[in-house]
């Protein structure tokens, strides 16, 4: 137990240090209260009341941030791989062509369904 000590004592520090934070914010802060800070910001016109599903935004927003996370997660793979590259050899070289080169496709594939375009 006892290399776990200064463990706790670290976490009990920062929990310590957030309910003093969180207590002196609350204690010391302004105090001003007001419709319009608290009312939804966009961009100067007034916000309209939302459809009961919470409204609907087009297909493209989601499309785009899909095609986001799969682009990026692959490309976080290669971070692994440049760090051990000396020790692959060569087949850790043919498996990150392989794998480039299904990016590539699937990039081609985006760039030639016009996803990367945006009215």
């Amino acid at each position: 137990m006892s290399p776990y000590i200064p463990i706790l004592g670290i976490m009990a520090l920062a929990a310590a240090f957030l309910v003093v934070s969180v207590v002196l914010s609350l204690v010391v802060g302004p105090r001003r209260y007001n419709r319009t800070k608290y009312d939804t910001y966009e961009c100067g016109i007034d916000p309209t009341p939302a459809a009961a599903g919470g409204g609907r935004f087009p297909v493209k927003y989601y499309i785009t941030a899909m095609m986001f996370l799969v682009f990026d997660v692959e490309v976080a793979f290669m971070y692994p791989w440049a760090v051990a590259f000396d020790n692959l050899g060569v087949f850790g070289f043919g498996a990150m062509m392989i794998f480039l080169l299904v990016l590539g496709v699937a990039y081609f594939y985006e760039i030639r369904r016009g996803g990367l375009e945006w009215d």
